[in-house]
Formats: C-alpha cells, structure tokens, sequence
C-alpha cells in the first residue's frame, strides 16, 4: 500500500536538470512541512543546499539526500538519512525509528517525483538502492539494501 499522496509532492527541477534525464550527475533533495505533511523535493546535479540550509532545517537534519552512482554492476541509488552527529533534533535511536519507517515514503517520492527519467530509462527500475544511515553512534551506522525502485512504484503512476 502506498502512502504518498502525490498532490502533497511538490518537484522542482534544478537549473542543469530535465525531466527526461541525465542519469550522472543527478541529485535528490527532499525536505518536508511538519505543519502541512506537503513534501519538496529537488532534482538536480548536485543537492540543493539553500533548500537544506535553512534554521529548521539545519537544526532538524531529517532531509534525506539520494544520488545516482555507476558502479561496477550498473546504476545504483545512494540515499542519505542524518541520524545523529552534531546539531541535530532528538536521540540516535529516536530518528533512526523514524527515518526506516519513512523510507517507503520518501523511497514513493523518488520514483514518483522522478517518473520522467525512469520512463526514459526503464533499467533504473530495477536498480538497487543502499541506505546510509549515518551517525556518531556505531549501533546506528550502517548501509542498507532497500530492494529497487520498482518496489516503490505507486499503482497509478502508470
């Protein structure tokens, strides 16, 4: 079951990126609105960092970044959760919950958000994607496969 309601996703298109592509260098940048749950999410070559950059943000550090990389077997999607280390709102263990049970969410506004570039190359879809869970804590550390971005593709996204 899906739980991105697409007219709460809100795309912009970084000056350098179309919606068709390319795959290297293309960059995710998705903040979120406590107040109303709309999400906004940047595609383009490198993050956005104004979007990250602000106060709340900045002292929140719950925006997740992705990236495209080649590797040695193809594409794969590298996404980035901040789960403690510096300035950051709430414990390790605390963000780190909230972070794995948002993921099928944010992993939907990925496909969904860039649904030009997977229709133009179909392969993406079967791509890996790894987490990185990033902390201070070694408990918390880590990477992990997260299935494909076909797994998150919504029913009427056809």
């Amino acid at each position: 079951m899906s739980r991105l309601r697409p007219g709460k996703l809100h795309v912009r298109l970084a000056e350098g990126s179309v919606a068709d592509g390319p795959v290297l260098p293309r960059c995710y940048s998705l903040t979120h609105s406590d107040s109303t749950g709309d999400l906004f999410l940047t595609i383009g070559p490198d993050f956005d960092r104004a979007q990250i950059s602000g106060l709340y943000t900045r002292l929140m550090r719950d925006e997740v970044l992705a990236e495209w990389r080649e590797e040695e077997d193809g594409p794969s999607l590298h996404v980035y959760c901040h789960v403690s280390g510096g300035l950051a709102f709430g414990t390790a263990s605390w963000r780190y919950a909230i972070f794995r049970h948002e993921l099928p969410l944010v992993l939907e506004a990925f496909r969904f958000g860039d649904r030009g570039l997977f229709e133009t190359y179909p392969e993406l879809d079967e791509a890996p994607i790894r987490i990185h869970f990033r902390s201070h804590r070694r408990r918390y550390r880590r990477t992990e496969r997260w299935g494909t971005p076909a797994d998150y593709l919504l029913l009427f996204d056809n």
